[in-house]
């Protein structure tokens, strides 16, 4: 079995076995198997191809430590996790821009308009119960909401599939940490967890397939 198969089998079984420890609160397997997914994936990667874009390495080193952090209770290990996510994000960010050659308002304000719409809906929800987290929240959200902006953008631009998978991936991340925010902060409910945990797996590898598409694209210019 060559290196792709195994990094892949494990990326799958982790993930699996990660959601099965969230819906019937095994914690033990969620501390073995959460920090193997990003971990995995990360293998996966370099595995797949000969020539690595090192910004996607970071953010992926950025999201194994933000997994291995939030799966601690306090609030020093969750800001510290938002922050290695919000870094990580913004690693996407540049990546994503890096494909865009030309803005076209209309399609500029199009891309903006339904995160925009969704930012403030979630936030004007969640406002009463940050207290402290309000700021960090938002900085947070307009990060991951600027994901999204810039991924429809491209999207709308190329109609490639590496950019539909980048906006498929900047979608999910947002439904992700949407409904993770919902739990952690207005209404806690055991599924919200396995619906947060199912989508972020889903939203990383979204991203992953955006760069490995994007590479063969680059290859057959």
């Amino acid at each position: 079995m060559s290196k792709t198969k195994v990094a892949f089998f494990v990326f799958v079984l982790a993930s699996m076995l990660d959601i099965v420890g969230i819906i019937f609160s095994i914690q033990l397997l969620v501390y073995i198997f959460k920090p193997l997914i990003i971990f995995s994936l990360l293998f996966l990667y370099v595995f797949s191809l000969p020539k690595r874009n090192k910004w996607y390495v970071i953010a992926l080193e950025l999201s194994f430590i933000g997994d291995v952090l939030l799966m601690f209770t306090g609030k020093l290990f969750f800001i510290s996790g938002l922050v290695s996510f919000l870094l990580a994000h913004i690693l996407f960010i540049k990546i994503v821009l890096s494909r865009i050659k030309k803005v076209n308002f209309s399609k500029l304000i199009i891309s903006v308009t339904p995160f925009l719409g969704a930012f403030i809906l979630l936030i004007f929800t969640l406002k009463d119960d940050l207290h402290e987290m309000l700021w960090p929240v938002i900085i947070y959200g307009l990060t991951i909401s600027t994901f999204g902006v810039i991924s429809l953008l491209d999207y709308m631009n190329t109609k490639s599939k590496e950019s539909m998978f980048m906006f498929f991936g900047a979608i999910t991340f947002m439904i992700s940490d949407s409904i993770l925010a919902i739990n952690k902060f207005y209404n806690p409910a055991h599924i919200l967890e396995v619906i947060v945990m199912t989508t972020y797996v889903f939203a990383q590898f979204f991203i992953f397939k955006s760069m490995i598409l994007s590479f063969k694209e680059s290859k057959l210019k």
